[in-house]
């Protein structure tokens, strides 16, 4: 069947879907465009011209695509039909609510029959969305300003081992990397408020040798405590804590709490949100199903992420170099302007040795929070000089030194060079 396309208007919301089925990929365009809008399963009275000029979906895109041989989900056949289409929800009819949104153009298509693969590859949303939502409080240039770094990546680590230290332990590994001159510190996103190291009693414990150094030398490290929970009163208990204490950012696990939860929480708070996604890639490992990143990021942007976690060069995840460098890419364009971009956070099995190529990869910019965990605390010389080796590795990467001369005259990069060069790296967030 042919797909019959129409102009999109302005203030269309737009979905790009690619659709994988062993029967027609046009008429399950079709089906989505009338399931998720206005059409049922049977001919409504109530569905008139009139109604479906102003709220129906209509297809304003179709590309047919190479078939496939495998299906991504169970299904008889030995070809899989697969298409890109693009269906436009008329903003009358979805409105700016997230809510509606999530629920009509993403979530509900994935129960229509007939699919073996569906992924959400394109979001477009119009100029009616700006300024609906609060967007990030301090994104790229508040972290900067809250780090005072400016000229290249922010330097993080993460507490290890990530379970287990009581609150006066992490206060001495606080103390050692602090001294080090590390720009970021985080609460691993594991860690909340057990009971041997209770939220109360680790920001108790912490913040003072934050403050002890920021008296000493005039620099604020930035720590990041871990605040999620499933209450939102009870998380902006956690918050109030921290900022009582003087901290400035906070750790949300935000596909454990949702959106409204994180919204409640973006409204009232006065942190930097550092977004751990985690979950994240029970929508999106398969690659036939579930969203692509650039859609997904959209929606927590909108909501006020200040700082998005998003893997890395040679990650010790499942993920791809090109799908981080896309991700990264996709968290610096803008949405409607500049100040809606979060701080991209480059984690996951990092530690010098990928600066040069994370450098090189991501258009040579340093606007990014570089963040090592083992490749920090695992470091034969220890934590502070981990993030010596950090820095001097970035130092020569922007440079455009080889990594190996410059360790010739920095031995906590020779160190980390001879730990982890030699081998894939597994150590580290």
């Amino acid at each position: 069947m042919a797909t019959e396309l129409v102009q999109p208007r302005s203030s269309d919301i737009l979905v790009t879907y690619r659709i994988e089925t062993p029967g027609s990929p046009e008429a399950l365009a079709a089906k989505i465009a009338s399931d998720q809008s206005t059409g049922t399963f049977v001919a409504l009275p109530g569905e008139t011209p009139e109604l479906k000029a102003r709220a129906a979906a209509r297809i304003v895109g179709f590309e047919h695509l190479n078939a496939i041989e495998v299906a991504s989900l169970p299904s008889e056949g030995r070809k899989f039909n697969r298409a890109q289409a693009t269906i436009a929800y008329p903003l009358e009819a979805v409105g700016t609510d997230l809510t509606a949104l999530t629920t009509i153009a993403l979530g509900g298509v994935w129960s229509i029959k007939g699919f073996t693969g569906l992924r959400i590859v394109g979001l477009q949303l119009p100029s009616e969305f700006d300024g609906v939502y609060p967007g990030p409080q301090f994104g790229i240039e508040g972290s900067r300003r809250l780090t005072g770094v400016y000229q290249r990546p922010i330097i993080g680590t993460i507490i290890k081992p990530a379970l287990g230290l009581t609150p006066g332990e992490t206060a001495d590994v606080v103390a050692d990397l602090v001294a080090s001159g590390v720009d970021f510190i985080k609460d691993d996103e594991k860690l909340m408020s057990p009971p041997y190291s209770s939220l109360e009693a680790r920001v108790k414990a912490i913040m003072p040798v934050i403050r002890d150094e920021e008296q000493r030398t005039g620099k604020k490290v930035m720590y990041a405590f871990g605040i999620s929970d499933v209450d939102p009163d009870e998380m902006i208990r956690k918050h109030d804590m921290v900022v009582r204490e003087g901290g400035n950012a906070a750790v949300i696990n935000i596909n454990s709490i949702g959106m409204g939860a994180f919204l409640f929480l973006r409204r009232r708070s006065s942190l930097a949100l550092h977004a751990h996604r985690n979950g994240w890639d029970l929508l999106t490992r398969h690659p036939g199903l579930g969203f692509d990143f650039s859609v997904y990021q959209q929606l927590w942007r909108l909501l006020g992420v200040d700082q998005f976690q998003i893997n890395g060069i040679a990650a010790k995840y499942w993920e791809p170099d090109d799908s981080f460098v896309q991700s990264f890419h996709d968290l610096q364009k803008p949405i409607f302007r500049d100040a809606d971009r979060p701080l991209p956070v480059v984690c996951s099995g990092q530690w010098g040795g990928q600066a040069p190529e994370t450098y090189r990869r991501t258009g040579q910019t340093v606007d990014h929070l570089y963040l090592c965990g083992g490749g920090v605390v695992s470091h034969p010389g220890g934590p502070s000089a981990g993030v010596k080796a950090v820095r001097a590795a970035w130092d020569a990467a922007v440079s455009g030194i080889d990594l190996n001369e410059y360790a010739k005259s920095h031995p906590e990069l020779a160190q980390a060079l001879a730990k982890f060069g030699s081998k894939t790296v597994s150590e580290g967030e």
